[in-house]
Formats: structure tokens, sequence, C-alpha cells
């Protein structure tokens, strides 16, 4: 049912429109029309699967991972005996990055658009009216939704207006992800999630210097202490330069020129640094945020900021009434709502906004738990694949004091059977944050080797509001790392 451009300016109508095709923007568009006649079109200007497919999730972690496997060999007797190198085979990492990806090929996505029966429509998108989309193109296109129109156009890569810095050409995280040459010399700007992660797997595929420059005082701004303090200390013990409360002041390259994405944009650059050094660079990621992808959306058109976009908990924009009716019909989902700035966010967002479309569609009222999305409330869980790994939900201490919560901090070091098993070396640290009122778990966060699959008891314990005397109960299995659960209470016990 793919939608090809017409020979000339045409006008179609569907129940639902979705402006972009990435995770948030499929999974709306499939709840939407799940089990019904509806109908549904996803607009896309570049790729079907979004940012997450081909320059984002999917290929970072394809990267990262070949690096958590040798980290672990490397410290395991009777298999570190037979580790011939520091680094990974680069080559074949790459390989495996790009079947991932799919060469960039979306064909295999929209397949599965045809089969949910959701027309795909190329081109740029953007409102002229209440329930109306003009599309782009060589072939422009005028579409009309009988139900909802949903905002899924995500984020984009900002590079901060420092001298010389733009003209420059540094990468940014699409450069990063999607790397053909690794630079020798490489100066990283930013300390949250993907200057971390972009540094890991920079060093592990052969970049010979890695300087990280942060504005802050600590990696990992929004996460515990104790988990950004180990994150920097195993940087600095893999020969990676992080330089805290500095910034760029300038940056030069004189031969600059795009030479495609992932490869090195000329030659090297020299960065002055506010703490007066001077570095000379093959390459420059910048990794200092994002922003909503709300440019030319039309929002004006309906009355609306064009600059940003909030929702309630339904995902209905907020603010939005035209001609005295109010705009239960505009939705968004995703990053570009800016709640959770996290692909399994922006999907769990899609799912409760495709069914609240299809409630409001079928006249059903809206009094069910699972047509808001709750979890975006300090609920929002996250891996950091760094080394060692970060995962957190919840709060944090200082979170949940901010928020006004009487709190007690449960910590224990990860010093179980399990952690010995999983590698000699093993270390990490756990620590649970305790609504004294309630005595339930409003945050938990752990660091140490792969680590991520401790998260999603902890968000079941906080979104099930588990009290910890029934935590009690939840027996962990012998011998896995989750028996930190069990240390961690028994801190309690007087």
């Amino acid at each position: 049912m793919s939608s090809e451009p017409a020979d000339s300016a045409s006008t179609d109508t569907f129940d639902v429109i979705v402006l972009g095709a990435g995770p948030a923007g499929e999974n709306a568009a499939q709840y939407a029309i799940a089990g019904s006649d509806r109908t549904a079109a996803l607009v896309e200007h570049e790729l079907v699967g979004g940012e997450c497919s081909y320059w984002a999730c999917m290929p970072s972690k394809a990267l990262l991972r070949p690096t958590q496997v040798l980290t672990t060999a490397t410290h395991m007797p009777g298999v570190q005996q037979h580790v011939t190198t520091e680094h990974v085979d680069t080559p074949a990492v790459l390989t495996r990055r790009d079947r991932f990806t799919s060469g960039h090929d979306d064909s295999s996505q929209v397949l599965w658009a045809d089969a949910a029966g959701i027309d795909v429509i190329r081109g740029h998108a953007h409102l002229t009216g209440p329930r109306t989309v003009t599309v782009d193109g060589d072939h422009p296109r005028t579409l009309h939704a009988r139900h909802a129109v949903v905002l899924a156009t995500g984020t984009l890569a900002t590079v901060p207006d420092l001298p010389g810095l733009r003209a420059a050409l540094p990468w940014t995280s699409r450069d990063a992800t999607n790397l053909q040459q690794i630079p020798r010399r490489v100066l990283v700007l930013g300390g949250g999630v993907v200057a971390c992660e972009t540094a890991t797997w920079l060093r592990q595929l052969g970049a010979d210097e890695i300087t990280v420059v942060v504005r802050g005082a600590r990696l990992l701004a929004r996460v515990e202490p104790f988990a950004s303090d180990a994150v920097a200390a195993a940087m600095r013990t893999r020969d990676v330069q992080v330089r805290f409360g500095t910034e760029v002041t300038s940056v030069t390259r004189p031969d600059a020129r795009d030479t495609g994405i992932g490869m090195i944009h000329g030659g090297p650059l020299t960065v002055e640094l506010t703490d007066g050094t001077t570095l000379e660079v093959d390459e420059l990621v910048v990794a200092t945020g994002r922003r909503p992808a709300v440019d030319h959306l039309g929002l004006d058109t309906v009355g609306l900021d064009a600059r940003k976009i909030t929702v309630d908990d339904h995902l209905t924009v907020d603010h939005l009434t035209v001609d005295g009716v109010d705009g239960a019909w505009l939705y968004a989902v995703g990053d570009v709502n800016g709640r959770a700035a996290l692909t399994h966010m922006g999907k769990y967002q899609a799912r409760v906004c495709g069914d609240v479309i299809a409630a409001r569609a079928e006249n059903r009222p809206l009094d069910d738990p699972r047509y808001r999305a709750s979890a975006d409330h300090q609920q929002i869980p996250q891996v950091i694949f760094t080394v060692p790994e970060v995962s957190a939900v919840g709060h944090t201490a200082d979170s949940a004091r901010a928020a006004g919560l009487d709190i007690e901090v449960l910590e224990a070091d990860i010093d179980v059977a399990g952690a010995a098993l999983h590698r000699d070396d093993f270390t990490g640290h756990a620590a649970l944050v305790v609504d004294r009122t309630t005595d339930v778990l409003v945050g938990a966060t752990f660091v140490g080797s792969e680590v991520a699959e401790l998260v999603h008891a902890a968000t079941v314990a906080i979104v099930g509001k588990v009290p910890l005397d029934l935590l009690w109960h939840a027996v962990p299995a012998y011998p896995t790392i989750s028996e930190v659960w069990l240390r961690l209470l028994e801190t309690r016990r007087p």
C-alpha cells in the first residue's frame, strides 16, 4: 500500500497521518489502526525506521557490543591468554554494524508498513491547517486526516555557535555512529550519553588519543555521582583524557570539506580551550545536545508556538484551539515533545497515543490507565553502554530530594557470587532510592559490567509500587548478579 508520488498535485484523506517514520511514528500509526478498517499514512523525508535504526541506537550498540565482549574476555582466565590484541577487528565490527543498519536501505521497513496497512509517503511535511498536511516535493500533495495528525519528527543534533566550529564541519552523532575512517586523535565535546559512548567505541576501534572536554564538573550529570565517577575512572584507565570545567573557545580547520558521513572532514583541527591549552586533532565530535525537530512544521498555522511542542498524558498537543474548537486531533510522540528522549519511551508514548486515537475514533471513554503516559513521570529506565555500564530508572537521590520526597538510600557494592563468576575483577555498585512515606522504590541505579539486565526488575518494582517488605520475598536466583537485590535489602535489617 506504499504510496508513490502522483503525476501532479493530489489530495488524499486518511484517518491518521503521522509525520516522521521512526519507531515512535511507526508504533503510533500501527496502534491507531490495528484491528480496524481505519487508514494511516506515514510521511518521511529520509528513511523509514528513523534515527534509531540508521544513525543512533542500532549502529551505536553494534559498535559497543564487541567492546564489551573483548573487555570481558581480557579479564577471564582461560580466555585472556588467547586474546592477542587490545583492539577489536575494526573492519569486521563495521561490517556487522552495516548489517544492522541494512546499508541504509529501508525497503524492509517499508514492507512492514505495507503488511500493517500503512501507506508510506516520501517528502517533507508540514501542517497547513486543522487536520491538514502538505507534503512538499516534485509532486506536492495535500493530506487530510479524519481523526488525527501525529507529530513524530524527533530531534536534531546541535552544534554550538563557537568561533570556527561550524565552519570546521565537525562530526555529529550521525558521523560517529556511521564512521568509515577511524581518526587517530579525537576531541569529543560534551559529557553526556552520546559523548561517553562515542569515546568508548572510538578507543576500542583504535583511536590513539581521545580527549573529552566537559563544561561541567562530571560526566553523565543526570545519573548518580558514584556511577558517573566510575565511568570517568574507567576512561582514564583506558587512556582517555577527560577535562572537566573546560570549554572550547575557537576551532580552526583551513581545508574543511564535506567528504561524506563518517569520513574525516579535511585536515587537522586546531582547538583552543579555556584553560589555555591548544590541541591538534584529526576530528572533533560534537555531542552537546539535541533540539526538537519542529522547524518548518507549520505549527503557527494552527496557532501554536513554532519553537516547541508540549503534550498532556494522552499525548495530545497542549494549548491547541482552532476556531474555538479544542484540538484533540493533534498529537506528538517521541523526542519531539521533550518528555523523555529515549527510543523505548518514544515507542511507549506511541502505543499510548495510538490507543487514545483509536478510543476517540470509536467514542470509547479514556478512563483506563493505559490511555495515559504515566511512565514519563519519574519511571523512565535507561542504560548507558559505557565501560562500565550504567543502568538506572526513576529518581536519583538528588532529584528525589528536589521533588520534596523524604527518602532513604540503600547502597551496596555488587559483590556477589554471580558477579565474581562473570569476571574475576568485577567491580560495581548499586543504590535504591526509597520513599519513606510509602516504603516503595522511587529510583534505582546500577554500575558495573553488563548491568543492563538489572534495571527492568527495578522498573517493575517502581511502576508497581511494590513495598519493600514484599520485595524481600522476590528471591534472586543463585548465582546471578541479581543477588545484589538481596544485599541491598539486607542493609535495612536491624
